[in-house]
């Protein structure tokens, strides 16, 4: 497979924070024909030593991102792939706290302190804090693209947005087939029931890569 996956003339970078339809806008660019990397842990420390060059190979192989931790590093993708089109997708900040304090519950991980600040990676625990980041996230990418409108489109799925807008902007026939809905919140009673026999252990192991990033990085 060549670079950057399959040969569509742009990288494609999902700038939406999680729990806002970045599970569909993955699956509507795979129905495109893109090559989609979603949620990766690996990337975050090479991230914060600022080795984006290790981040440029773990993406040789796709031409388009969803999710974490590529939307938090809009800016710096945008510098690797000269060209690229960013998708901003957004919902009321309500019902987005509500599903993001939910996906997320007590089980503090390295990315989401990273991402809500160090002691604030529990969004159950400081509504405000988080609500504030996602709102400062949305407005900091609007800013950025304000003089390039073309290179920035704004989704909203739960306002009826699909394959129209996201065709439009990315110059793609619309498909012949629905447009994908994804939640990723609806889970099984048997995935609940082997989530809890794990739970421990994440929490052991996502505890001991904070306290490893406290030592020898740092946050910023």
């Amino acid at each position: 497979m060549p670079e950057n996956g399959t040969s569509k003339p742009f990288f494609v970078v999902g700038a939406g924070f999680h729990k806002t339809g970045t599970s569909t806008l993955g699956a509507a660019l795979s129905i495109l024909g893109y090559h989609v990397k979603g949620i990766s842990k690996r990337p975050l420390i090479p991230i914060l030593k600022k080795d984006f060059s290790y981040v440029k190979k773990q993406l040789r192989n796709y031409n388009a991102v969803q999710d974490t931790p590529w939307f938090f590093i809009y800016k710096e993708l945008d510098e690797i792939y000269p060209n690229a089109k960013f998708i901003l997708t957004i919902r009321d900040e309500e019902s987005w706290y509500k599903s993001v304090k939910k996906q997320i519950g007590d089980l503090r991980s390295a990315q989401d302190e990273w991402i809500y600040g160090r002691g604030k990676g529990l969004p159950k625990d400081d509504k405000r804090n988080t609500i504030n980041v996602y709102n400062q996230h949305n407005q900091e990418v609007k800013n950025y693209f304000k003089d390039r409108p073309k290179d920035l489109l704004i989704l909203n799925f739960k306002k009826g947005d699909q394959w129209e807008k996201l065709c439009d902007f990315l110059n793609e026939e619309i498909p012949s087939v629905p447009f994908p809905h994804y939640n990723k919140s609806r889970t099984s009673k048997m995935q609940e029931k082997k989530s809890k026999t794990k739970i421990m252990r994440r929490k052991i192991k996502n505890a001991l890569k904070i306290k490893y990033i406290d030592l020898f990085h740092g946050w910023d």
